[in-house]
């Protein structure tokens, strides 16, 4: 089983750096502290929309254990025994709501959300939880 990054969210992050630029256009004019922002703003936004279409894959689970992605596009392989809890966190604040699959792992926790996983956490943490059982 693998879950995938949504594929709307590098096209959005492209999308706003688009944007960034061509407000930096209609306001910045001659303003090079205001391009550079823009700029700087804009190469984050496509160097992090490049990391999502190369690095699509953000959790992967089989018999052996699950497949994380960890940093900018390292994957770790945890085995199952090392796995201590899977469990969906919530968090409401201030009118907004926070869903993420919580993966403990002893030394490492990983957290991943619906727009990395492409799917619901709770239907992630179900079926990780089955396949826990099973192996």
């Amino acid at each position: 089983m693998q879950w995938r990054v949504k594929p709307a969210l590098p096209a959005a992050k492209l999308i706003t750096a688009v944007a960034v630029l061509a407000l930096a256009a209609g306001f910045a004019g001659d303003d090079p502290g205001r391009w550079a922002a823009a700029g700087i703003t804009a190469a984050v936004l496509v160097l992090w929309a490049v990391r999502d279409l190369m690095v699509r894959v953000r959790l992967a689970a089989d018999g052996e254990g699950i497949t994380v992605v960890t940093g900018v596009a390292r994957r770790r392989h945890v085995p199952w025994a090392k796995i201590e809890r899977v469990r969906v966190d919530r968090t409401h604040r201030r009118m907004l709501r926070g869903v993420l699959l919580e993966i403990d792992a002893g030394d490492a926790i990983y957290m991943l959300g619906a727009n990395e996983l492409g799917a619901d956490p709770d239907d992630v943490a179900a079926r990780l939880e089955d396949l826990r059982a099973v192996s």
